[in-house]
């Protein structure tokens, strides 16, 4: 069954698309973090969304599973296939990086319409030459793919002010478990007829449909900017500094970001060119950013009367304002290098999770105590997206020989972060996904009702579990 499968999706894309060797699939069967190792029958590389029809129905035919992948940067395992393979004929990789092509701009509509295998950088400089921003960013934009974005419900830096790609996308277009097409290609910001099926796709991790292409909202191009980079006193004056800021520059602040010492520290200790931009070390700073379309707007004066007056009223330590692109760009190295840093130093139990902004403080300082209580001498690396409430709370023991006995402590762990969170009203996934991570997990916060909720809506769309088994439900 295995080879003839084989020679079908083969006879689809050409034999030079269809990878079965290990050497070959190898890069597609493990996950960046390298956490998870699953096993497929064969990576199939479709170019059109004609051939990814053609591909899911062969293997819907043949009873085989199939597992979306893009630019495989997740970190909770969901574009990885199982191991052993959750549907018992196996399962087949997708790769979409093949479809990477921009299909249209329409710039009085203010839209972009992109390839699922497109890399996000790369819808960036599309629009930035076209005049336009496309604006979710983040750490991975450079290989990371708008399937993966749209799959994950993908948030980033600039949520705050411009909303995560749900906000973000006007339309889809989906080949759903059965090999149909479902073409919701359209560019519009009012369409009243029934159910919204795009948001059905969003966020599902490839477990309904897969997404082949989008229309994507555009906004003006910044033409100036101010970053900073400031010490806080604590978290809660990270989030009274973020309330000001926006009362004071309204629609201006496109990024305010949080990072712990313990963060900073590993991207001082791992990047080589990293450089601390404060003279003083500080428990908690902040990483802010102001943009407008005006680009004689002097954001760099107005934001350093804002962190005078909150250096003075005792909110703010210190501040470092960039004085060029340079810079701005040096200052951001240090939040997006974070995931990069704890990569080098070694595994960490990491943790997605979002609360309400005002009680991001009690968050974190209720968490850090019952962990220290639990396990003295943990370390603690809290970064993440204060702006809309999100935070990586990833926890590992500073000797690394310390750690494997830590990681095996990970459901004790769990318990601490996700039942507070769930507790303080918030979220265990904020944007990474469930994947395989946490798919059991989310049985203890989601009501039976909502689960089953899910598994009608999975069981409607996708009856033979053919879509990425294994991963969220």
């Amino acid at each position: 069954m295995s080879q003839e499968l084989i020679d079908a999706l083969a006879a689809i894309v050409g034999r030079a698309q269809v990878l079965s060797d290990d050497a070959d699939t190898a890069p597609f069967l493990t996950d960046w973090r390298g956490r998870y190792r699953g096993e497929a029958i064969c990576v199939v590389r479709p170019g059109s969304s004609a051939e990814v029809a053609q591909v899911v129905a062969a293997c819907a035919d043949a009873g085989v599973a199939m597992v979306p992948q893009g630019g495989n940067t997740g970190l909770v395992g969901g574009a990885t296939p199982c191991a052993p393979a959750s549907h018992p004929r196996g399962e087949v990789v997708v790769s979409l990086g093949r479809m990477n092509r921009i299909l249209a701009i329409d710039l009085d509509n203010n839209t972009i319409s992109v390839e699922a295998g497109c890399i996000l950088q790369q819808v960036q400089e599309a629009a930035a030459a076209a005049g336009r921003l496309f604006p979710l960013s983040l750490a991975a934009e450079g290989s990371a793919t708008i399937g993966g974005n749209l799959s994950t419900n993908a948030g980033g830096v600039h949520v705050l002010r411009y909303g995560n790609m749900r906000e973000l996308t006007l339309g889809l277009e989906v080949v759903l478990a059965d090999g149909r097409v479902w073409n919701g290609l359209r560019g519009l910001r009012k369409d009243n007829t029934g159910y919204d099926l795009k948001h059905l796709f969003i966020g599902a991790e490839g477990t309904l449909g897969l997404i082949t292409a989008a229309v994507l909202k555009l906004f003006p191009l910044p033409r100036a900017s101010a970053t900073a980079w400031a010490a806080v006193r604590d978290p809660a004056a990270a989030v009274a500094l973020l309330g000001r800021l926006r009362e004071r520059c309204g629609e201006r602040v496109s990024a305010f970001e949080i990072v712990g010492r313990p963060a900073l520290d590993l991207v001082l200790k791992h990047l080589p060119a990293a450089r601390d931009p404060l003279a003083a070390r500080h428990d908690w700073q902040v990483l802010l950013e102001l943009t407008d379309i005006d680009a004689a707007a002097d954001l760099g004066v107005q934001l350093e009367a804002i962190l005078a007056g909150e250096i003075e009223a005792g909110l703010v330590f210190d501040a470092a304002i960039a004085q060029s692109e340079s810079q701005a760009r040096a200052l951001w190295s240090l939040r997006e290098n974070i995931p990069e840093a704890q990569k080098i130093e070694g595994l960490s139990i990491k943790h997605d999770i979002s609360v309400p902004i005002s009680r991001i403080a009690e968050f974190i300082t209720g968490a850090d105590a019952a962990l220290e209580e639990a396990f003295a001498g943990v370390r603690i690396v809290c970064f993440g997206h204060i702006g809309d409430g999100n935070l990586h709370y990833n926890l590992s023991r500073p000797a690394a020989q310390e750690n494997p006995a830590f990681i095996a402590a990970t459901e004790a762990i769990n318990r601490i972060v996700h039942d507070l969170a769930h507790r303080l009203g918030g979220s265990i996934s904020a944007e990474h996904g469930l994947g395989q991570l946490k798919r059991e997990e989310i049985r203890r916060y989601k009501s039976e009702v909502e689960l089953e909720m899910m598994r009608e809506v999975k069981r409607a769309l996708d009856p033979r579990g053919l879509m990425n088994p294994g991963k969220l439900l």
